[in-house]
């Protein structure tokens, strides 16, 4: 039996996370070792341990790509010297799209305000 890690924030009614929950390597590792025994469904387990049952899932491909003992090394992003090509383009992409679109409503704006302006 697994228990929440100690970074997990009690369960009140009125209170608000202010940080995310970070579960450490074990829970990870236990809980997906708990799914993949097929004793409790995905939504039975990750109500019990307080988790979404997607991240669950996420969890097992995660171990499953890279390995038990490679899985879960740390925090945020990869390194740079570490990330895929692909994933940085894709990225980079999303912000041009995102700047694209603050532009053209600044455009629209602009053209609004001479439209106004103009006698």
């Amino acid at each position: 039996m697994t228990t929440k890690p100690p970074t997990t924030p009690d369960k009140d009614v009125g209170a608000q996370r202010q940080h995310p929950v970070v579960y450490t390597k074990e829970f990870k590792l236990a809980a997906v070792a708990r799914l993949k025994d097929g004793k409790q469904t995905a939504q039975a387990l990750a109500s019990e341990l307080g988790v979404r049952r997607n991240q669950l899932y996420k969890w097992a491909k995660v171990i499953e790509q890279n390995g038990a003992e490679a899985s879960f090394t740390g925090r945020g992003r990869k390194p740079d010297s570490e990330e895929s090509e692909l994933a940085r383009v894709k990225r980079e992409l999303s912000r041009v799209k995102e700047d694209l679109e603050l532009l053209k409503k600044l455009e629209a704006s602009f053209a609004r305000m001479k439209r106004r302006s103009t006698p």
